[in-house]
């Protein structure tokens, strides 16, 4: 079945990094587009980053663009937030998912403090 674990969640000062990982298992991750959403807290789910199943093209929402990269490595099967001079509103879980799709990981909790 397919399976997306989430790790390297934190908390941090506004400022600092932070790199998600998300392994995944059960389907052909190298066919898939992935990507990353986040909900703060009261807020709907929304869209961060997406990376195409090559790892060329990447996507990214204007909150965060320029300041979090995107990452893949299709022979170990894992997908990667890189997440630089975070910001107290960069604060949330974040998910990542299977683009386009219902499956989702467990998500992991970034808090950034000022």
């Amino acid at each position: 079945q397919v399976q997306l674990v989430e790790s390297g969640g934190g908390s941090v000062q506004a400022g600092g990094s932070l790199r998600l990982s998300c392994a995944a298992s059960g389907f052909t991750f190298s066919s898939a587009f992935m990507s990353w959403f986040r909900q703060a807290p009261g807020k709907e789910r929304e869209f961060v980053a997406r990376i195409t199943e090559s790892g060329v093209t990447r996507f990214y929402a204007d909150s965060v663009r320029g300041r979090f990269t995107i990452s893949r490595d299709n022979a170990r099967n894992v997908v990667y937030l890189r997440m630089n001079s975070l910001k107290v509103e960069d604060t949330a879980v974040y998910y990542c998912n299977i683009w386009n799709s219902n499956y989702w990981g467990q998500g992991t909790q970034v808090t950034v403090s000022s």
